[in-house]
């Protein structure tokens, strides 16, 4: 929790240093970038109407320059004569003269009744029907939309002015075809940057000079913004979107005495190019404003908050009882440093305390351990002393009630055995009754043998002779129930000491069980190895004789218990066997382990020291 409030607290810091280095700074960079677009927008709508309005000035003299040449032609006296010859050497000079009647232009004479009498480019066609002879001829001067000249690709315009007679009447018609060239090189050039351009269109929304010859009186703009806003919205705004898809900046002039309309256009992205720039370096320094303030207000609360913090952490460890990594800053003199100091003064006793209590109740339990061994030890050697009581006061009952009755029938079988009149029918019962009494004798001295054994006599042996021995005892019975014993003996086994009669009898009993166990069919693994185990010595070699069988195994209820003295699952068992085994081994400084599973057979090993060692009461896992 301690935590989260400094976290909190850190970023309450953070927040606070933003609110007053960033807030201001962001507003100076906001208002410098409106600034700079509405000086931008201001610098471009200023030049887009100042252009707009002289190149539609120099067009208006341009075209009140073509009407004074043409009247002035028509008031030249060689017209007047409507002499063919005369005339055409006149105009063959004015075309000389005026490059806009030259190679694309044509000057023209037409008498009243609407008969050619001169063109000096090979004349207009029909001209007594065309409008601009019927204005002519009316006494008026006439000018005409501008029309596309598809043979030259030259757009051009009609200019015609009447003939006046001496009679004041109107004898003729003179009509000048006049060309776009002069319009295009001299009033649409217009320095806009990279984008910008100048264009002539009419009120119907047609291109009537265009830098691009092709969209000449072929395109119409009137479904465009530039149209809609230009010519026809009474507030222009500042941006639209002009015939080419494009956001421009535009500012447009009418012509006087024509329907024509000029229009100036940029690219509101060239125009804004200084103002997009002035945003980029406003947005980088804000970014950079930013980083710097984050870092600076992260150090800061650091500096403010991660002693505090340090010390909620110190308390954390102080209560789950760490009294070393507490990481307490005893260095700073200020009153987080004081702080500190008492926190970490506070810790040191409390550790004083903790670690004389802990010596107490350390030594206390040493003491309960102590007396829980001895009490153990106690219980054990009770136990163990009362069942060998109880075996020597049964085999002492044992011997005092069957040995003495035992032994006179024994002598008394012996006679009739010896007896040579004896029928062959009861010498068999002679015999088998002697089997019984001499089964009964062995089962007495188990019973002594198990309640007072008897010191080993060691002596030098070796694995390979006891295994062989036993193979020696059970090889029959396996054989008759078809089992298959499997040996694995290497051959640098060292010798042991030890008593090789008890060792033989323990690893007999083992095979015995394992028969016992199989039935019929099954496999017995005898294994022998060396194991190096600590000791008091250090590291001793130890034989180890594994026998595994695959009988059906053992419970796990029942493996706790298979070397109790007589505990056993067979009917005729006395459950002894493997309890002297595990004494002799332990005689030996030995031990037996068990391992089996239910449906998975049985293994039994047994450890023996190749040196023997103080009888101890081994532990194997």
């Amino acid at each position: 929790m301690e935590k989260l409030l400094a976290l909190s607290m850190q970023v309450k810091l953070t927040l606070i240093f933003f609110v007053f280095a960033l807030i201001p700074l962001s507003a100076v960079g906001f208002l410098a970038i409106k600034s700079a677009e509405e000086t931008i927008l201001n610098m471009a709508t200023n030049q887009l109407e100042q252009i707009a309005e002289d190149k539609a000035s120099l067009l208006e003299r341009w075209i009140a320059e073509r009407k004074a040449d043409v009247e002035v032609v028509a008031h030249s006296s060689i017209l007047k004569s409507l002499d063919s010859e005369k005339i055409a050497s006149y105009l063959e000079m004015v075309r000389n003269r005026y490059g806009e009647y030259g190679e694309y232009g044509d000057i023209s004479v037409v008498s009243a009744d609407g008969r050619l009498i001169h063109s000096s480019s090979g004349g207009l066609e029909r001209p007594a029907s065309q409008d601009w002879f019927t204005k002519a001829s009316s006494g008026e001067l006439y000018m005409s939309d501008i029309f596309l000249d598809e043979k030259k690709g030259e757009s051009f315009f009609l200019i015609a002015a009447p003939l006046w007679g001496s009679s004041q009447g109107v004898e003729g018609v003179v009509c000048a075809k006049v060309g776009t060239r002069t319009i295009l090189s001299v009033i649409l050039q217009a320095s806009l940057g990279e984008t910008g351009e100048c264009y002539l269109v009419n009120l119907e929304g047609t291109f009537l000079v265009h830098q691009e010859p092709e969209r000449i009186l072929m395109e119409n703009i009137a479904q465009s913004d530039s149209f809609r806003n230009i010519l026809h919205s009474p507030h222009q705004r500042i941006t639209y979107t002009d015939y080419r898809g494009m956001e421009v900046l535009g500012a447009s002039k009418r012509v006087k005495g024509t329907d024509w309309a000029l229009v100036a256009e940029q690219d509101r992205d060239e125009a804004f190019r200084g103002a997009d720039e002035l945003r980029q370096y406003v947005h980088l320094a804000l970014a950079l404003s930013i980083m710097g303030a984050f870092v600076s207000a992260w150090l800061l609360s650091r500096y403010v908050v991660l002693p505090i913090r340090k010390l909620g952490e110190a308390a954390h460890r102080l209560a789950s009882g760490d009294f070393k990594n507490l990481n307490l800053e005893r260095d700073r003199k200020d009153e987080i440093g004081l702080l500190h100091e008492a926190f970490g003064e506070m810790a040191s006793q409390l550790q004083d305390r903790q670690a004389h209590l802990e010596k107490a109740v350390i030594r206390r339990e040493e003491a309960l351990k102590e007396s829980d061994v001895m009490l153990k030890q106690t219980q054990e050697a009770a136990e163990r002393s009362h069942q060998l009581a109880s075996l020597g006061q049964l085999a002492a009952g044992v011997a005092h009630e069957i040995r003495t009755p035992l032994t006179s029938l024994k002598m008394f079988m012996e006679s009739l055995e010896n007896e040579r009149d004896l029928p062959a029918e009861y010498g068999e019962d002679v015999l088998m009754a002697m089997n019984q009494m001499k089964r009964m004798e062995d089962t007495i001295n188990r019973f002594l043998n198990f309640a007072k054994p008897r010191e080993p006599l060691m002596g030098e042996l070796h694995v390979e002779d006891l295994i062989r021995d036993a193979l020696l005892m059970t090889g029959p019975r396996a054989k008759h129930q078809n089992t298959r014993i499997i040996l694995r003996l290497p051959q640098d086994l060292p010798a042991l000491r030890g008593d090789r009669k008890q060792l033989g009898e323990g690893l007999l009993n083992v095979i015995a069980n394992a028969l016992e166990a199989l039935g019929q069919g099954g496999e017995i693994t005898i294994e022998a190895s060396v194991e190096n185990r600590k000791s008091e010595k250090g590291l001793v070699p130890w034989i180890r004789l594994d026998v595994e069988d695959t009988g059906p195994g053992i419970t796990e209820e029942n493996l706790r218990r298979i070397f109790d003295p007589f505990f056993t699952t067979r009917p005729n068992g006395t459950g002894l066997g493997l309890s002297m085994v595990r004494s002799t081994l332990q005689g030996h400084g030995g031990a037996i382990q068990a391992v089996s599973q239910p449906g998975r057979g049985s293994t039994f090993s047994l450890f023996i020291p190749v040196e023997r060692i103080q009888r101890q009461e081994s532990e194997f896992h």
